[in-house]
């Protein structure tokens, strides 16, 4: 295609225009229980409207609503009470399934047409329809079923082409009708692949790690936000218990006997009938770091490295002194001794050592000698810039908290 230049407004306009809309489509997705509506499942059938149904409650759709920054923060909270209560929680896990648990049919009830289907459908037995053993079988027990052969509706149209090729008295209106009675019977439009087929491997009544750790990091996403916009401290806090009861049901917060497997290993899911399941086949490590960072009060913004310990916990700090060990920029293994009452840990191969004090500063040790310190929570740009380059300038940030500002 051709490029053409457009005027800023232009796209600004499209912009704004595009979030009315997708503004309203979460609004209408809004569930009686205050969950949302994960997928929106449309029919084109009918040539003068599109109709729409829903599929069950899902534990992405909640993950996607809470990250997308449109909830209020007494929506959100009203989310997450509902969510503990609902057909996602796993108690004995403590941690939430991918999609609800239920019962499939039977291997004998599949493929099981019901009589009234065919009878609303007005197909008699012996027309050319009903009576075409390629298209309908009868079993003993007098249940229909569709031919074994047709594993799909292209393939359906294929053997009513074929039918009416050879019988042309064969209506129009019995081709629609047993297409839609195939549809009816086996509900394509509704597969959600093996979550909703297998036991295991993510499916029927298995938490899918990687989503949980998803939740949990939209939470304390909707957490800062909160923090910023300085809401109402009963919201700040119940959002923040809501992170820790997500945060607990995670295997490294687990015992082994209850995880299943070593807690520090990162799996992809938990069946209900067992522990957990394929190790390393996970992105969960990732959301699981960041979420770390945030615990920590680490945010980046203006290009300058930030810290609120609004989430921080008490028992994060040390009880007795301990030696810090990490690898800096130039991959050489260093440490640093600590005492009670601080924490450590690196962001970009820099350590950054937090303790308890009277205010609020950030003390910035340089490589090349000397110290640079700023009242206040954060690095300003230029040695932000320094450790996400890692080029060395920075050799260690301290970093003060009021005991208060916990």
């Amino acid at each position: 295609g051709e490029r053409h230049s457009l005027d800023i407004r232009e796209v600004v306009d499209l912009l704004r225009l595009g979030k009315q809309y997708i503004d309203h489509s979460i609004a209408t997705n809004k569930r009686e229980d205050d969950l949302y509506h994960a997928y929106n499942l449309i029919d084109l059938r009918d040539p003068d409207a599109v109709s729409i149904r829903r599929l069950y409650e899902m534990l992405e759709g909640q993950v996607a609503v809470l990250s997308a920054g449109y909830l209020s923060w007494e929506a959100s909270v009203a989310l997450l009470d509902s969510l503990r209560k609902s057909a996602l929680y796993r108690e004995d896990q403590s941690s939430y399934l991918l999609y609800p648990n239920r019962d499939l049919a039977r291997f004998a009830d599949k493929n099981r047409i019901p009589e009234k289907l065919i009878k609303d459908a007005g197909l008699a037995e012996g027309n050319s329809v009903l009576g075409n053993r390629n298209i309908f079988v009868k079993d003993a027990a007098g249940n229909w079923h569709f031919n074994r052969n047709l594993r799909n509706a292209r393939l359906l149209k294929e053997a009513l082409a074929e039918i009416k090729h050879h019988t042309p008295e064969m209506s129009d209106r019995e081709i629609e009708r047993t297409l839609e009675i195939y549809e009816a019977v086996f509900d394509h439009q509704s597969f959600t692949g093996r979550s909703g087929t297998f036991y295991k491997y993510e499916g029927l009544g298995s938490i899918y790690w990687h989503m949980v750790s998803k939740l949990l990091l939209a939470v304390q996403d909707t957490f800062y936000r909160a923090l910023d916009a300085q809401a109402d401290p009963a919201m700040l806090e119940a959002l923040k218990a809501h992170y820790y009861e997500i945060r607990a049901g995670i295997g490294i917060h687990k015992s082994p006997e209850l995880y299943g497997a070593f807690t520090t290993d990162a799996y992809s899911h938990t069946p209900e009938n067992s522990g957990a399941q394929q190790p390393g086949m996970t992105g969960q490590v990732k959301e699981d770091i960041l979420s770390r960072f945030g615990e920590f009060g680490v945010v980046v913004r203006g290009s300058k490295i930030q810290f609120h310990p609004a989430l921080l916990k008490p028992a994060e700090f040390l009880s007795k002194p301990q030696v810090f060990e990490y690898y800096d920029v130039h991959n050489a293994q260093q440490s640093l001794a600590l005492n009670p009452a601080m924490l450590a840990f690196t962001i970009c191969q820099v350590p950054v050592v937090v303790q308890l004090g009277k205010e609020n500063k950030v003390l910035v040790t340089l490589q090349a000698g000397g110290e640079i310190e700023t009242e206040g929570l954060e690095i300003e740009a230029a040695l932000s810039k320094s450790i996400f380059n890692r080029d060395g300038t920075v050799a260690k940030v301290e970093v003060r908290i009021a005991s208060h500002a916990q």
